[in-house]
Parts: structure tokens; sequence; C-alpha cells
């Protein structure tokens, strides 16, 4: 039985790898080129993938970059015109400071000058007054002194006297 076994065991093996080889070669005929092309096509297409993810890749670096430029750019930018108007704020504030000091300045001289104009006049008018007063008073005084003959006598006299002397 034995050798019925060996026999039936080296038959049966005999015509699996027959059949093995047969099948690889039909395989290989039919199906392995195929099989090696949709292969080969997917590692194609997954290498161009990675391609195009590395090339993505590195274009968003290269966004990324020029976009943190850009941004560092605005910033600059942004902070050159914040301390220009800061400048120009700073010297419209002091412009207009000494503008309101000149015309400041130039109004207390004029009311000064207003003023010392007024005080002229009034000292004038009250020098005017005070005139007009001392001659009437005089004139009142002259009259009641000259109202007698004896008075206006000596009077003249007198006058004459200081005339003489003098």
């Amino acid at each position: 039985m034995e050798k019925l076994i060996e026999q039936f065991s080296f038959g049966l093996f005999f015509w699996q790898l027959l059949l093995f080889v047969a099948l690889l070669f039909l395989l290989r005929k039919y199906a392995w080129k195929p099989i090696l092309g949709a292969v080969e096509k997917r590692e194609e297409g997954i290498k161009g993938a990675l391609e195009a993810a590395e090339a993505a890749k590195k274009e968003m670096q290269n966004v990324t970059a020029d976009s943190e430029r850009l941004l560092q750019e605005a910033r600059a930018e942004r902070d050159a015109l914040l301390k220009e108007a800061r400048d120009i704020k700073a010297s419209i504030i002091s412009e207009a400071k000494e503008q309101a000091q000149v015309e400041g300045n130039k109004m207390i001289k004029q009311a000064q000058a207003t003023i010392e104009s007024e005080k002229k006049a009034a000292v004038a008018d009250i020098k005017a007054q005070v005139a007009s007063l001392s001659l009437e008073i005089a004139e009142k005084v002259i009259k009641e002194e000259l109202s007698e003959k004896g008075k206006q006598q000596k009077l003249v006299e007198d006058m004459l006297g200081d005339i003489k002397l003098n």
C-alpha cells in the first residue's frame, strides 16, 4: 500500500505540478500583464499624487512665505503710516499752539494799546474838565473879588508890582 500511496502521491504531485505550471503559463500569458499593468499604473498614479502633493506642499510653503512677507510689509507700512500720522498730528498741534500764542499776544497788545489810548483820552478829558472847572472857579472868585472898586485897584497895583519885579 505504501507503494500505491507513493505512486499515487507521485502521480498526484506530478499532475498538481503540471496544472500549476499550466496555470502559471496561462496567468502569465493572459492575466499577468494586465495585472502588472494595473499595478504599474496604480504605482505611477500614487507616485504622481505624491509628486503633486509634494509640489503643492512646496507651493503652500511659498505661498505661506509670500503671505507672511506681505503681512510683514503691510505691518511695516501700517506702522510707518501711524508714525507719520502721529508726527503730522504733533506738528499740527504745535503749529496751532504757536499760532494761538501769537494771536493771543497780538490781542493782548491791541487790548493794552486800546486801554492806554482810552486812559490817555480819559486823563485828557479829566484835565479838560479840571481846567474848565478851575476857570469857572477862578472866574467866580475874581468876580467876587473884583465886585468892589477898592479891591480892583489893589489887584491891579499888585499885578503891576509883580511885572516890575520880573
